[in-house]
């Protein structure tokens, strides 16, 4: 596959009519050569003497872009309260991971907020992959204050297997369960990796010892593209599968409203409108209400 031919074609995306008026807002925000920047909780931009109308341009800019599922950013005086708190996950996952000298991808990497925290632990090289011509348009326009070197590829999972070099670490977090072959999938993951390289995944589950997984018939909490949710032994036996060994499970958790909830800045519906209002513990649908499994899996 020649990836140099699929990036041409993608990058005609950022000409779209919805698109391209993104890419002119950011084109036309100052350039800010001195910010002091946090990459906590909250990745946090600092810009010395911002005028009003700076300030005004770089919220319009932000708003325009909506919804942003991934952060919380703060820049100047402009909050980006994202529907996810993704601190949660990449706190938790934080302890499993080392990153120090390493090429490192994030498959599905939305805005880049987890690429933007995942530059203080200094690796080698950073790339996310997302075929989302919004999230790289978010992405760019963060990035136009933090100026990182982090590369963001308009490509999907289907991609890393035959991309230029092979990878260190892969983070793939909330991909699995939208895809119809996961364990294919699986096997892109593990082709892109260096021999003794890991997969940090996450992925919907539902509790049971046996090796089964729910099919939804048609929408499972109201997302139309959930193809399958595992009991965690069925994970591990897709995995094993695809090649992985020395499979750990790290966290199991439920998503509840301290994680995902609506905010001003998503413009929809969120996790209480997509719960039964009468059980919390099921789906609009009836089935059990999302819970991730978090695993390592090593090539």
């Amino acid at each position: 596959m020649d990836l140099n031919v699929l990036r041409v074609e993608r990058k005609k995306w950022l000409t779209w009519k919805n698109i391209k008026p993104y890419q002119e807002a950011i084109a036309n925000l100052a350039q800010y050569d001195e910010v002091e920047l946090s990459l906590g909780d909250k990745i946090t931009i600092e810009i010395p003497k911002l005028s009003k109308e700076e300030e005004k341009q770089i919220l319009d800019t932000a708003k325009s872009m909506m919804p942003w599922r991934k952060g919380p950013f703060q820049i100047a005086n402009t909050f980006i309260d994202s529907e996810w708190q993704s601190q949660l996950k990449y706190n938790m996952l934080e302890k499993h991971f080392d990153l120090k000298g390493k090429v490192a991808g994030d498959i599905g990497c939305n805005n880049g907020y987890y690429l933007f925290r995942m530059l203080t632990h200094e690796p080698k090289k950073l790339i996310g992959f997302d075929p989302s011509a919004t999230y790289y348009s978010q992405f760019q326009f963060i990035n136009r204050f933090i100026k990182s070197d982090i590369t963001y590829e308009l490509l999907g999972v289907e991609h890393v297997e035959y991309y230029e070099h092979k990878f260190d670490v892969l983070f793939c977090l909330g991909v699995l369960y939208h895809r119809s072959d996961p364990v294919s999938m699986l096997k892109s993951l593990y082709k892109g990796l260096h021999k003794g390289g890991e997969l940090i995944l996450d992925t919907f589950m539902i509790d049971g010892d046996d090796e089964i997984c729910l099919t939804p018939k048609d929408r499972y909490s109201k997302i139309p593209n959930i193809y399958f949710v595992p009991t965690i032994p069925a994970l591990i036996n897709w995995c094993r599968r695809a090649g992985f060994e020395d499979i750990e499970v790290l966290e199991t958790v439920v998503t509840d409203a301290s994680e995902q909830r609506k905010t001003e800045w998503i413009e929809g519906q969120s996790l209480e409108d997509f719960l039964d209002p009468h059980d919390s513990t099921k789906t609009i649908e009836g089935y059990p209400a999302p819970k991730r499994v978090y695993i390592k899996a090593h090539k």
